[in-house]
């Protein structure tokens, strides 16, 4: 139960000051100017009051009702006030105190303290080093930062504190309000998936966002992320964003999906849309809080500015949406109104010199249009006619139709009388065009993802001999076990420790055949010259086995070559890599895109979090380029994308079932011609 830290009945704030500069005096100032309507009990010795509130020497003396406690004293005294809240009946408290793990190993020894206490004494924790939480509509306060937050929809988590500051001094200036706020600092109890489903739940909370550099749970977060974001929208910004643990993997796919990608794959399964910059989220969030989900992609430009619409365009092809097409009633209405010689094709640019009579018939008309699903109306500085006056006809305009319509009326300053107007009307307005565009894209985002069917996940009739037959390669430690448990097929193919036993089994395959190195040790095996291709008679097969063994004992001395694997050699076939790699937040992810031995050069890859749908995997799938060359590209005939879709979800829920697969990749999966399926040629793996 974490509600009282937003609605609390009275709070004790403990190490209140009458210093203005310290933030015991901030808590208490910041309570009573957005007018918080329990009891405020500023708790310090040696003051009587504080503001004109009765101060108290301890917190065993404050009266009730007392269920709320914030503590700002020295990170030494913290575990003594949090025992004596706990004697005095408070059960939730907001710890503002540095000195604790942020600061090293004594700090990070005095945190563990700290959580132990509280879970000894039954007590949830908020923070330490942050600044606390606000809840706007009961009305409440506990953070020491000045301004005092707008009641709106928005609300917001963050590991920051720095950045709830930040952004609350924006909105305070864009007019923009904010249902909850929430600063987690170092999360050593009550951490953001908590808070966020306590936002899930909030009916004022109308969006959801989120400034994270880390998660204590993935899979948990992503639940309840999934949960918030079929009702709400769920916006995320990421901090710490490089990837720093691509030196230790032992794959191409440990190498191609490090913790960023982790994430942003987590992110698209659960619906958040990922913000890139502080900025975005800000704007992502009130378009989304005052704007209707568009029906499609396609977009009406009306503007007065012709270089800001083809700014305009550039930005919204960017982003994946495209121009209408107008219908000829438009096209016919814009005609009897735009002065000539203005363009009444989309971007519809009407001149400098309209003003909102021209705009509002020219908006009418576009809004009306069944091929348009969101209108950008662009406004470029002027002095013939007042910006208030055009607002309001655009507000009128977006309240009578419903669809999107995102203003850039730009060089208005922030208190402008039209910003204001349009805030009214609930009606974004950007500085500059391209931001409209990008903040329509996201809505646009959020539509597709709830209209995206799951689909049907794998079902085995005989699952359990299949995970018995798993278990049992796990033990000898055969990936190819592993995989030939689950119905991966293999080409016809052996390992050899000789140059006469290699002879002997390609002459059983068939010239021409492929020889190379038997090896887990070896990542790069072109490259360490391994591989020889194209062998087409017993001499050439003589020489590839000689120079292979010759080159992996020359590569490293703990090569440990297992022997030599003969393979026929496959031609007309697409190279697919498809692997899966346990990320420590967030399990099992899985990996498809275009395979061989560029694949690190090329990183035309996705990334999904296992176990997948097939549609899921189709989406993965369709998001790279050999997704698309698999559909038959430049004359070349369709692989079996179904045998590919098939690998990839059988990988997925192999790495689920069976966490001691730390990383397992096929590469490259080599697809025959549609309806003939798929080959496994190499594997590589890291067992547990």
């Amino acid at each position: 139960m974490l509600e009282p830290f937003f609605t609390p009945r009275g709070i004790a704030v403990i190490g209140a000051s009458r210093d203005p500069y310290k933030p015991g005096y901030g808590v208490v100032r910041n309570l009573r100017d957005i007018g918080f309507q329990g009891g405020i009990y500023p708790v310090n010795p040696a003051a009587h009051e504080i503001l004109g509130y009765r101060c108290y020497p301890s917190v065993s003396e404050v009266p009730d009702p007392v269920d709320l406690a914030v503590v700002i004293v020295a990170a030494e005294r913290v575990i003594e006030v949090i025992k004596q809240c706990a004697a005095r009946g408070i059960r939730h408290v907001v710890v503002s105190s540095g000195g604790f793990s942020e600061i090293g190993e004594e700090g990070r020894a005095r945190e563990q303290v700290l959580v132990e206490t509280a879970k000894q004494l039954g007590m949830r924790i908020i923070g330490p080093n942050c600044i606390g939480t606000i809840d706007a509509h009961h009305p409440v306060n506990v953070t020491f930062t000045i301004g005092k937050p707008r009641p709106g929809s928005i609300g917001f988590v963050s590991q920051s504190g720095a950045l709830c500051v930040a952004l609350l001094m924006w909105a305070e200036k864009a007019g923009i309000g904010f249902s909850r706020i929430a600063s987690l600092g170092n999360q050593a109890d009550v951490n953001e998936t908590e808070i966020l489903a306590v936002l899930g739940e909030d009916p004022r909370t109308q969006v959801v966002t989120v400034y994270i550099e880390g998660v204590a749970d993935g899979r948990a977060f992503m639940e309840v992320a999934e949960r918030i974001s079929r009702k709400k929208p769920l916006i995320v910004l990421k901090g710490g964003r490089g990837s720093g643990g691509a030196k230790a993997v032992r794959s191409h796919t440990g190498a191609l999906a490090g913790s960023l990608e982790a994430y942003q794959a987590a992110f698209h399964r659960c619906g958040a849309l990922q913000a890139n910059t502080l900025l975005d989220l800000a704007e992502w969030a009130y378009t989304a809080a005052s704007q209707p989900l568009p029906q499609g992609d396609r977009v009406a430009v009306l503007t007065n500015a012709g270089g800001a619409g083809v700014v305009a365009v550039d930005a919204l092809e960017a982003c994946g949406l495209k121009l209408a097409e107008l219908s000829e009633r438009t096209r016919t209405t814009l005609r009897t109104v735009a002065p000539p010689p203005c363009t009444i094709e989309n971007p519809v640019d009407v001149l400098a010199g309209s003003g909102p009579t021209v705009y509002g018939v020219a908006l009418e008309a576009l809004l009306a249009d069944d091929g348009v699903d969101a209108v950008i109306v662009i406004v470029g500085p002027q002095d013939w006619f007042l910006p208030s006056s055009l607002a309001e006809v655009i507000g009128e305009s977006f309240a009578r139709h419903r669809k999107p319509v995102l203003a850039s009326m730009m060089g208005l300053e922030a208190d402008h009388p039209a910003e204001a107007l349009l805030r009214r009307y609930h009606v974004p307005n950007f500085s500059f065009p391209d931001r409209a565009a990008n903040a329509l894209a996201a809505l646009l985002k959020r539509k597709r993802w709830l209209e995206t069917p799951v689909g049907a996940s794998l079902e085995l009739p005989n699952l359990a001999e299949i995970r018995h037959a798993t278990a049992s390669a796990l033990q000898r430690r055969d990936l190819r076990g592993i995989l030939t448990a689950w119905g991966i097929r293999f080409p016809y193919e052996g390992v050899v420790h000789s140059a006469d036993e290699a002879v002997t089994l390609a002459a059983r395959i068939g010239y021409p055949v492929v020889l190379k190195a038997a090896s887990e040790k070896i990542t790069h095996k072109t490259e360490a010259g391994c591989v020889v291709v194209d062998l087409a008679d017993e001499a050439a097969v003589r020489q590839a086995f000689a120079r292979i063994v010759a080159a992996a004992h020359t590569r490293s001395s703990e090569a440990a070559l297992e022997g030599v694997l003969v393979q026929p050699m496959l031609d007309g076939g697409y190279e697919v890599i498809v692997g899966v790699r346990r990320d420590p937040q967030f399990g099992p992810l899985v990996l498809v895109g275009s395979g061989g031995i560029d694949v690190e050069l090329i990183r035309d890859v996705e990334i999904g979090i296992a176990p997948l749908s097939y549609a899921q995997a189709e989406e993965l799938l369709d998001a790279t380029m050999m997704g698309r060359r698999l559909q038959g590209w430049r004359g070349a005939p369709p692989g079996d994308r179904a045998a590919v879709l098939e690998t990839v979800v059988r990988l997925g829920q192999i790495a689920h079932d069976f966490p001691q697969i730390e990383e397992l990749e096929i590469n490259p999966l080599y697809v025959l011609p549609q309806g003939q399926g798929a080959l496994a040629l190499d594997v590589r793996g890291a067992l547990a």
